[in-house]
């Protein structure tokens, strides 16, 4: 009996679930920003920086993706409890234990390492009621750190106003 009533009871619920109470995978989500990297002498062409590593300001962790790598473009995630992110990006990022690896006080990281400020107004969108909400960033702005030696020679912004909706096209561009 208590089998026939689990039976009755999970097809009444399967077939009361309506379509907008699953989120599909490809529904928009919060986007991140796009960064396409691009020469400094010829503005119109993509290039490579080599040897990138990427991680946030007070944090310990590389981000995902970029821990010494060669690219193009660098996709960043914002934080969507602040007004702010930062991030390092350092190319030609070695790391030389001096061939001592249990001392890590003579250790040396090698590279150029450039801070980027990215500044936002955030803002909730309603998608559905089985995906909830997702940020929209307004007003994004992105800074650099100047110091003696910036690989980082330019920033651009692809629009005025730039926001970040979507993660299907560029937001900004960096020159180098």
């Amino acid at each position: 009996m208590k089998k026939i009533f689990a039976i009755i009871f999970l097809i009444t619920v399967v077939s009361n679930c309506e379509r907008d109470d699953i989120c599909p995978e490809n529904t928009p989500t919060t986007p991140s920003l796009i960064i396409g990297l691009y020469d400094i002498s010829l503005q119109e062409s993509p290039k490579n920086v080599f040897k990138l590593r990427v991680q946030g300001v007070d944090n310990t962790s590389v981000l995902e993706g970029y821990d010494v790598v060669t690219t193009d473009k660098i996709v960043l995630p914002l934080k969507t409890d602040a007004q702010s992110t930062q991030f390092k990006l350092h190319i030609d990022y070695e790391y030389d234990d001096n061939g001592t690896p249990s001392d890590t006080s003579d250790d040396i990281i090698l590279g150029n390492e450039d801070i980027i400020t990215i500044t936002y107004a955030t803002e909730q969108i309603y998608v559905s009621r089985a995906c909830g909400y997702k940020t929209v960033f307004r007003n994004v702005a992105v800074l650099r750190e100047t110091d003696d030696d910036n690989w980082i020679q330019l920033i651009q912004s692809v629009n005025d106003n730039q926001s970040v909706e979507d993660e299907t096209a560029e937001h900004f561009k960096i020159f180098h």
